[in-house]
């Protein structure tokens, strides 16, 4: 589905609190190239998350903030998380990301999402590299690497790991991760920076309560 929202505030990382620009700016995410998504499909609230699996702060705000935003908010059906691929790390990114969609073909997209963050090597060391990533994807529970390995191979998702790369620029992410909360009436929040929960916390409940 494609998404308008009209981005009302911007939220930075400047001295950890994050600075807030009220200069609302309206802009169309195309979202139907991106994951599954991650909760109830009649969530109120729409967190969209550009990320590059190279990215150590991608990988702080997985491991750290989403578990907590998805026990409090996702799994009660009051928010859906949407994931677009932003790679800008490096070149092994791209294979990366074109790994997840060969896995959500099994079915099993979120788990390898989580499962890749969580074996995260450090950025352009090589560990992206498409025979590392099968290495790596053969210890996945329940994936069938042979399957996984001849997707990956196909190269048939490059393309649209490219299209949700440009669209995250499009939708103004600069640096990774980059979110939009979307609330109710369509205004959506950018956080910029793995940002800790408390401050997710409060935009959603604020959203919530318009």
């Amino acid at each position: 589905m494609g998404i308008i929202v009209a981005i009302a505030a911007v939220i930075g990382v400047a001295a950890g609190t994050g600075a807030v620009d009220f200069s609302p700016t309206k802009t169309s995410v195309d979202t139907t190239k991106g994951s599954p998504i991650l909760g109830s499909e009649s969530a109120p609230i729409t967190i969209i998350e550009f990320g590059d699996y190279q990215c150590p702060y991608c990988q702080k705000w997985n491991q750290n903030t989403k578990p907590i935003l998805e026990q409090e908010y996702i799994e009660t059906g009051k928010v859906k998380l949407v994931y677009i691929d932003f790679p800008i790390v490096g070149a092994d990114s791209l294979d990366a990301h074109s790994s997840s969609y060969c896995a959500d073909e099994q079915g099993l997209y979120w788990q390898y999402h989580d499962f890749l963050y969580k074996n995260q090597g450090h950025e352009n060391n090589g560990w992206a590299r498409s025979e590392k990533i099968k290495d790596l994807a053969a210890m996945l529970l329940g994936l069938d690497a042979e399957k996984f390995n001849a997707c990956l191979d196909s190269g048939k998702y490059n393309s649209r790991v490219q299209e949700n790369k440009n669209m995250a620029t499009k939708s103004g992410a600069r640096s990774t991760p980059t979110f939009i909360i979307i609330g109710p009436d369509g205004e959506g929040t950018q956080v910029s920076g793995a940002q800790p929960y408390s401050v997710f916390q409060s935009v959603i409940e604020e959203k919530l309560a318009t």
